[in-house]
């Protein structure tokens, strides 16, 4: 018999790693590239080398965590926690789809803005309400990483007077964004070694 949860586990688990190579890999050929000054989203600029790589990696992760979300719901019957899953993993692709120099609006990226709130804002959420098929001591460590994604998209909004805490726009983006990887890499892991 198939177990959902491990397949789960899997999509979660490959996607996000392939998501973080590649991303490494963008970093790297994007041009005078600062982790501090630039926006992660900046490397999905059609103009940079560092597109190719991105964009589809960042649509395939959205594409993956999604297939994630039906094999959880197959698994756990929980409806909230999948569509969050869903609604992370659709703005995921949103932001591939829609790269910060497209379909501009007053000069406002609108649906890359809208896709990349979905990543940040219900990610985080994704990780705390996790807590509802895990077990401790990694429950309390999804609702920290959870907590600390959301608590970081706080700062992320208000800190921009005071250089983001000196982190720079792109480390404080970072902030939102890392917490929410490392748990899905490792809810990821915890699918795949939970018992059938």
């Amino acid at each position: 018999m198939t177990n959902n949860a491990k397949i789960a586990g899997a999509l979660f688990f490959v996607g996000s790693i392939q998501f973080v190579i590649a991303l490494i890999i963008a970093e790297a050929i994007y041009p005078n590239y600062s982790t501090s000054a630039n926006y992660i989203s900046d490397l999905g600029v059609w103009n940079q080398p560092s597109a190719v790589i991105f964009n589809p990696s960042i649509i395939l992760f959205g594409l993956l965590v999604i297939a994630s979300a039906y094999f959880f719901r197959k698994h756990f019957k929980i409806r909230g926690v999948t569509v969050l899953f869903a609604l992370a993993g659709a703005g995921a692709m949103g932001v591939g789809f829609f790269p910060e120099d497209t379909f501009l609006v007053n000069g406002v990226p609108v649906l890359h803005a809208i896709s990349a709130v979905l990543v940040f804002i219900v990610g985080g959420i994704s990780a705390i309400v996790s807590n509802r098929v895990t077990k401790s001591p990694f429950r309390y460590f999804s609702v920290i990483l959870g907590a600390m994604a959301l608590v970081a998209a706080v700062l992320f909004f208000t800190t921009q007077d005071l250089g983001y805490l000196g982190l720079g726009v792109g480390g404080m983006e970072r902030m939102m964004a890392y917490p929410t990887l490392l748990w899905i890499i490792s809810f990821g892991g915890y699918l795949l070694a939970a018992p059938d």
